[in-house]
């Protein structure tokens, strides 16, 4: 019995519905003839997305190193326990590029993290291979450069101070030295500009915009006092006051360049890059430090499509 009746239920509620299906696809076939042209852009967007989700060589790999260039900044210090919150006044800084043989000893020995290296990883959001998605580290070093004369203001050991200061290895040492990274995400766009397009000869005009966090290691010596944050394969990463990298803060970049197709899906890449970052609670001994920087730099990368 109550087979029967499930089986007139369902019976019923085909033929219920058979009306409505009807109208559905009656009401479709309106749609599409009533607005062609919205139905043709979005079968045009699906095929593109389609197309650029299949196509080989969709995803690009670089490799690269760097110089870096810093416009002076302000860096203000706090250490509760010492009584010293003082600002050292427009210090001046420099990168710390390896050697030519030191670069080489480094490549051969596989040790490819020595030199001031850059990394690109993106994917192509369209079938012309024009915008692309990209997440970027930039692995640059920085250093305060001594014998240089700053003012320092604030107070030290609880009492007001005001006087110039020339910078030594003892009296203050700031490096972001392993390193001042900039982990990015950027949208990418390429332009053609001479020879055959995406083929060997290819040279195009790239540029980058995109932003992303600063995860910098510190190495500093204030006073005499340094910082000490623990070995560096012991709590790595990122949150902790004693790990070896911490997020201490944020950046944001441009960057413009040309890209050469050498041989297949190998290209070369050379791009000027512009970056501002915010630096907040970096840690020195008893405290922290911050700081705004203005960074310019120059990247020779070599990638391939795959």
């Amino acid at each position: 019995m109550k087979t029967k009746l499930s089986q007139h239920l369902v019976f019923a509620v085909l033929c219920s519905l058979a009306p409505c299906t009807a109208v559905l696809a009656q009401g479709m076939t309106d749609a599409h003839a009533a607005n062609p042209g919205t139905f043709a852009a979005q079968d045009a967007t699906k095929t593109s997305f389609d197309r650029a989700v299949k196509e080989e060589n969709n995803w690009y790999f670089s490799w690269g190193y760097s110089r870096q260039q810093y416009a002076p900044s302000d860096i203000h210090v706090s250490q509760p326990g010492l009584g010293n919150d003082f600002t050292v006044h427009q210090a001046a800084a420099s990168d710390f590029p390896s050697s030519p043989s030191d670069t080489v000893q480094s490549f051969f020995g596989l040790d490819f993290t020595n030199p001031q290296e850059n990394v690109r990883v993106g994917k192509f959001m369209n079938p012309e291979k024009t915008f692309a998605i990209e997440f970027s580290l930039d692995h640059s070093k920085y250093n305060t450069d001594y014998g240089q004369t700053v003012s320092v203001t604030g107070t030290k050991a609880n009492q007001p101070y005001n006087q110039n200061l020339t910078l030594t290895p003892q009296n203050f040492t700031y490096a972001l030295h392993n390193g001042l990274n900039h982990l990015m995400v950027n949208a990418v766009w390429l332009n053609h500009l001479a020879g055959p397009v995406q083929k060997p000869g290819d040279l195009q005009l790239i540029s980058r915009v995109g932003a992303g966090i600063l995860l910098p290691h510190a190495d500093n010596v204030i006073d005499g006092n340094a910082d000490q944050v623990g070995p560096k394969n012991q709590n790595i990463c990122c949150f902790s006051s004693n790990d070896w990298w911490q997020i201490n803060g944020w950046t944001a970049g441009v960057e413009i360049g040309v890209r050469y197709t050498v041989y297949k899906s190998i290209y070369l890449e050379l791009t000027q890059k512009v970056a501002y970052g915010s630096l907040r609670s970096v840690p020195v001994y008893q405290g922290t430090a911050d700081q705004t920087i203005w960074m310019s730099e120059q990247v020779l990368s070599t990638g391939f499509l795959f």
